[in-house]
């Protein structure tokens, strides 16, 4: 698939590389020279270290950043809880409060909501773990339709791995600029500070935030040395700062343990000169990604279409899967084609960026959808995609085109929010009967006399 073509410019620039180590000074010479922290660093900047790793976390694992800033992070008045009685509902994953259900879930597309912005358009869909323990993943939906003003966001919970769906997503971090259009994501890792802006309306998309470790690319194993995400194609932002000389208001969103609170602090949070190390935010084009199938017989596992990857303790078995189900060729011969059934010890949240997907041809699962089917819930083809795939002509075909859908899998059980379940009103409640129940018989036992 070529490189996905936007009508949305990107004005901003870009270092190439994933989990390489990068350095960035919007003004020459802000970086010191062979040391981190000297005791006056250039221009008056004051040196700080951000880690995403225990500062003894093995050399291969460890993700640290040097930054050179105007005024320290640290600056900042106390933290105050904001709203919450809103937002335990809609971001909390406390185990008492989440719904844990085998039935197979399939949601209408969400609501865009014009009335808010990006930390205000949040909502946790389904979770599991305890972020206090660094452990486990939410699951969530950001629609807004209002820029953020002098503001900024961060999760002290996990990484952010954002889906774009709907709208275009100007993202300023501390560490840079990134335009976010749908067909690419951006992941925006713990602690790290940004502000979004709506440079062409009102936005729609999905977010994985992951509770522990890092995001990374998946070992290739027999597939070799390159295929799938390849590093060279993701992006990093370069240095950029605000300077403001007079004190200048404002407000800081820190969401700590699934609650949202606010800070005031009186300069610009966006205030990074320069920095170097391997612990920033990136994004990808998934019109990138090198889509690997089978060239022979049978419908190969999901697998091979993962994007990145949130590894657990147990090798081979992730906290979460990034996969999608980009437009491709099918050769495979004698084989159904579309995913077959099956019952996963891991859970399988879907969504639909764009198009349809070729194993839910019923109409139900649309742009701006999801679906869920949970640990050990069975599912697979709807019936007019079983009935159409058993009958069709074997002949190479591609499917996908214009279509992007995409999966987050889990190792562990997820549990639906009361948002999720009830308050959004999108779950379809015949989802299983319109799905797998007109599922016609087709065995002919050879035991018994016709």
């Amino acid at each position: 698939m070529p490189v996905t073509e936007f009508s949305h410019p990107d004005p901003y620039t870009y270092q190439v590389g994933f989990d390489s180590y990068h350095e960035s000074e919007a003004v020459k010479g802000a970086l010191p020279v062979a040391q981190n922290s000297p005791q006056k660093a250039p221009y008056g900047l004051y040196a700080e270290k951000l880690s995403g790793t225990a500062f003894t976390a093995p050399r291969h694992e460890n993700k640290q950043t040097w930054v050179y800033r105007i005024i320290p992070a640290a600056a900042h008045g106390n933290f105050a809880a904001e709203d919450a009685d809103s937002y335990h509902t809609r971001l909390t994953t406390e185990t008492q409060r989440l719904h844990h259900i085998p039935n197979q879930l399939r949601w209408d597309p969400f609501d865009f909501d014009e009335t808010v912005d990006w930390v205000h358009g949040l909502h946790l869909i389904a979770g599991s773990g305890d972020p206090t323990l660094k452990q486990g993943l939410g699951i969530l939906l950001y629609a807004a339709g209002k820029d953020m003003g002098k503001e900024a966001f961060y999760s002290a919970d996990g990484d952010f791995l954002i889906v774009a769906q709907h709208g275009v997503l100007d993202i300023q971090t501390e560490l840079g600029r990134m335009i976010v259009r749908p067909n690419e994501i951006a992941v925006i890792p713990r602690g790290i500070r940004y502000r979004v802006t709506l440079p062409a309306g009102p936005v729609r998309g999905y977010i994985c935030e992951l509770y522990q470790g890092h995001y990374q690319l998946p070992e290739l194993g027999p597939i070799g040395s390159n295929g799938l995400a390849n590093a060279r194609d993701f992006q990093a932002p370069v240095a950029f700062f605000e300077d403001e000389e007079e004190p200048t208001e404002y407000k800081l969103y820190s969401k700590f343990n699934n609650t949202l609170f606010a800070a005031r602090q009186d300069h610009s949070p966006f205030d990074i000169v320069a920095w170097h190390g391997n612990y920033y935010p990136y994004k990808y084009d998934l019109g990138r990604f090198n889509t690997i199938g089978t060239v022979s017989h049978d419908h190969p596992d999901p697998s091979i279409f993962t994007v990145l990857t949130g590894p657990s303790d147990h090798v081979g078995t992730a906290i979460a899967d990034f996969v999608i189900f980009p437009p491709r060729w099918l050769v495979a011969e004698n084989t159904f084609r579309p995913p077959w059934y099956h019952r996963n010890t891991m859970s399988e949240f879907m969504g639909l960026i764009c198009g349809g997907y070729d194993a839910k041809t019923g109409g139900g699962f649309q742009p701006g959808g999801a679906s869920l089917h949970n640990v050990m819930s069975a599912h697979g083809p709807d019936s007019d995609a079983f009935e159409g795939a058993s009958n069709a002509e074997l002949k190479p075909n591609k499917v996908g085109e214009n279509s992007m859908a995409f999966m987050f899998e889990s190792s562990l059980m997820v549990g639906v929010s009361e948002w999720g379940l009830k308050t959004c009103h999108k779950v379809q409640e015949q989802y299983n009967q319109h799905s797998w129940e007109p599922l016609k018989r087709h065995f002919k036992n050879p035991n018994k006399a016709s």
